[in-house]
């Protein structure tokens, strides 16, 4: 009986064992990322705590919204509607981002720093994402991924770095980017209120982007709804003032006066509110002018890691994406992930 009883320990140990290592990490053993698609008839993102529940499963190519998507596709049944997730391979994940986050005709280490980038902020997402259906989306509120694309570029810079990330302390970083910064990127504690080591402002160059400088106008009604639909019921505005400006230079809060009273409000929040393209940048002033509010402005997104446009003039004035990646993540490490 003794024996029997010790091989008993011995096997249970061994299956829990093995049951420990299948279930340690999602992250470390998958090669593949669950995308929502966000595109056309599928704009909704699952409320928190929404439960969902499977419709069905289809492999193979799918046609959405003139855009074509391959790997797994899944219909999920929420509250509010239908949600489409994507199971697909992370390195052609990753070649549809470089694709749709550059430009035409770009250098090849921009698009080499940006294969890398994107895929560390996917693997930073798949580790931080187990307790939800998909790991990120496909819009601007994670990376722009436009479904299975053939670009030779984009392959090729995906293939030539295949597997590398950026670590810092041997995890995965935050790989915040964007599109162009005019002077100097911004600091991650005023637009995400706290610091990340490995993300400092750092001196950059603009000139290549069409963001190097902006004007928009909005009528004071298109400004009073927007803020409303944010919880912001100013009524009529009378006045719009710069109250603070962020480290960079950046606007950090307006005061926004009103029939109602008298309003603070982040830029950010405004930029949120108005729409990422309709107000690119927090970088602006802001005056009356011909019956409407004009805001005059440079750069193009929250400012904060690398600014893709300066990262297109390092690479043509002969930088490698390593020292490229290395300007805009001190303090990081470029690594194979596996």
């Amino acid at each position: 009986m003794r024996s029997i009883s010790r091989c008993g320990a011995v096997f249970l140990f061994s299956f829990c064992l093995f049951i420990l290592l299948f279930s340690f990490s999602r992250a470390a053993l998958a090669q593949d990322i669950r995308v929502l698609i966000l595109d056309g008839e599928f704009d909704q993102i699952p409320a928190a705590g929404e439960k969902i529940s499977l419709l069905d499963t289809t492999a193979g190519k799918l046609l959405l919204a003139d855009k074509p998507y391959s790997g797994q596709i899944e219909v999920w049944r929420g509250k509010e509607g239908l949600y489409l997730i994507n199971k697909v391979d992370l390195e052609d994940y990753v070649k549809s981002v470089v694709k749709f986050e550059t430009g035409k005709d770009w250098d090849l280490e921009a698009l080499k720093a940006q294969a890398v980038i994107s895929r560390t902020y996917a693997v930073n997402r798949l580790m931080h994402s187990a307790q939800m259906k998909y790991d990120l989306t496909s819009s601007v509120l994670d990376q722009a991924y436009g479904g299975d694309v053939q670009d030779k570029e984009a392959g090729e810079a995906v293939d030539e770095t295949r597997g590398q990330i950026l670590v810092y302390n041997g995890q995965p970083i935050e790989a915040f980017f964007h599109s162009t910064s005019c002077g100097e990127t911004e600091d991650p504690y005023a637009v995400f209120g706290r610091h990340i080591p490995y993300l400092k402002p750092v001196k950059v160059d603009c000139g290549l982007s069409p963001y190097s400088a902006w004007a928009r106008r909005f009528s004071a009604g298109r400004i009073e709804a927007a803020l409303k639909s944010g919880g912001i019921d100013t009524g009529d505005i009378k006045d719009i003032k710069i109250k603070s400006l962020t480290c960079t230079g950046r606007v950090g809060e307006m005061e926004i006066d009103g029939a109602r009273g008298v309003f603070d409000v982040k830029a950010a929040d405004a930029r949120r509110l108005l729409g990422w393209k309709a107000l690119p940048s927090t970088e602006f002033s802001v005056q009356f002018s011909d019956g409407s509010w004009e805001f005059e402005g440079k750069g193009y997104g929250h400012g904060v890691g690398l600014c893709q446009w300066s990262a297109l003039e390092m690479a043509r004035q002969g930088e490698s994406y390593q020292q490229i990646l290395a300007y805009f993540y001190p303090g990081t490490k470029l690594v194979v992930w596996k």
